[in-house]
């Protein structure tokens, strides 16, 4: 019996050889922006070290802590299960999956999803978190950026100023860029 492949036999080894080459670069992408969400799940609870809220964001003194997340479930889930227990402030924390036109009211964080676009006026204490280019004029105050393969994140300051929050510098320190001037 020949060693040698037949031209349907090298066609196939090559079909095959190809198939794992797609199989591992889409198991390799999906681990990627796995891993992409569980960082953006991490950052959204750890802001909230870093963010004070005034009273009035609370409609009750035993009132939990709020974030929902709107356009993004799969982060929606990460962030539950990694809140699940643990306060923020002294108050539990809920996480709720919001739907577009869903109310905001009772919220201290807001998460908006790359399919989502805010259009919010900043007038209440609600720190609303996004990932999509040009997010910052829209009213985002926190926005996350992918920079050599790392999630990194921008701040606009006056946004966080105007809705009545307070940020630690030691937060504005680690931003990959803070925006000063309304309208970034």
């Amino acid at each position: 019996m020949s060693a040698r492949l037949s031209a349907g036999g090298r066609g196939c080894l090559l079909a095959l050889l190809l198939l794992r080459g797609v199989v591992g670069v889409a198991w390799a992408q999906a681990d990627a922006a796995t891993d992409e969400i569980h960082v953006k799940a991490a950052f959204l609870y750890k802001f909230t070290s870093y963010v004070d809220w005034p009273d009035s964001a609370f409609g009750r003194t035993d009132a939990p802590f709020v974030m929902g997340v709107l356009g993004a479930d799969m982060l929606q889930g990460d962030l539950a299960q990694l809140t699940a227990g643990r306060k923020v402030h002294e108050r539990p924390i809920v996480v709720r999956r919001l739907q577009a036109g869903d109310p905001t009211g009772d919220l201290q964080v807001l998460f908006v999803g790359r399919s989502e676009a805010p259009r919010l006026d900043g007038a209440r204490p609600l720190l609303v978190v996004t990932e999509a280019d040009g997010a910052m004029p829209q009213g985002s105050m926190i926005n996350f950026l992918l920079v050599d393969r790392h999630v990194r994140f921008e701040i606009a300051l006056p946004s966080v100023e105007k809705a009545g929050l307070r940020m630690s510098s030691r937060l504005l320190a680690v931003a990959q860029k803070v925006y000063q001037v309304e309208g970034h």
